[in-house]
């Protein structure tokens, strides 16, 4: 089974590259797309796919996807956690998850909140702290395989020139802990588990200078249910394709 994760930066304007052919040719079981920025008017055809949308509440803002060749017994658009009164209730106020569910598994696509601007550091906490809970409860079920841009670096192996890149908040310790929380749940970075010393980046500042050596972040990330890892067979970079600031990552496990 091939899962593809990608942050599109607009499904609208990549559609306009070559977006259907690129994904014909990975041909991939499922595609988790963020940042899609479309809203419940906008009606696509893309291939051979089951799609499904948490569309943009704010016009060309946030907004995630998954794409699917086999249909899914459910869909779980927004973050359902049990609130105070031990009532589930959707907090997702900016599109930001989607999940799938089979037989076995959940996939989850998430757009994780840059906390870049100050006065969204609280926000992103929050969020983090929701997430941890909503995944918590899935993997209470079934295995659970989380595909999205995390907008985080986690190590320093994981960023070009990291000693000028110190002050930004992608690398804010409380952050990094939460990601590591996911971790510490029974998670693992499928691509660090397959490529341990490998130095490869996911997002560019200037997405025509993937070939130089400033600018590089790595911030998408697909996790795996620990039980999963003996199942992988490959997790991979796929740094030539472009149509977007990021590009995508695979992996390819056996379910």
């Amino acid at each position: 089974m091939k899962i593809i994760s990608w942050n599109v930066n607009g499904l609208n304007a990549i559609l306009q590259k070559d977006f259907i052919k690129t994904i014909n040719q990975l041909e991939a079981d499922f595609i988790c797309i963020q940042e899609t920025k479309i809203s419940k008017d906008m009606h696509f055809n893309i291939g051979n796919y089951y799609q499904y949308f948490n569309y943009s509440q704010k016009s060309g803002y946030s907004g995630v996807g998954i794409l699917t060749k086999e249909k899914p017994n459910n869909v779980l658009i927004g973050m359902e956690i049990l609130n105070d009164n031990n009532e589930l209730e959707n907090i997702d106020r900016e599109s930001r998850v989607i999940a799938v569910e089979y037989n076995e598994f959940f996939i989850v696509s998430v757009y994780v909140p840059t906390a870049q601007r100050r006065e969204r550091h609280n926000y992103r906490q929050q969020f983090d702290y929701d997430f941890i809970k909503y995944i918590e409860n899935l993997n209470s079920k079934k295995d659970v395989i989380i595909c999205g841009d995390f907008n985080i670096c986690h190590k320093k192996i994981d960023v070009c020139n990291f000693e000028h890149h110190l002050f930004l908040d992608n690398f804010l310790d409380d952050e990094k802990a939460n990601f590591e929380e996911l971790l510490d749940m029974g998670f693992i970075d499928t691509y660090r588990y397959m490529h341990p010393q490998m130095r490869q980046y996911t997002f560019w500042q200037h997405t025509d200078n993937r070939e130089e050596k400033v600018a590089g972040w790595r911030l998408d990330y697909i996790l795996t249910s620990n039980f999963l890892k003996k199942n992988i067979r490959q997790a991979n970079i796929l740094t030539e394709i472009k149509g977007s600031d990021h590009c995508p990552i695979e992996l390819v496990i056996n379910i």
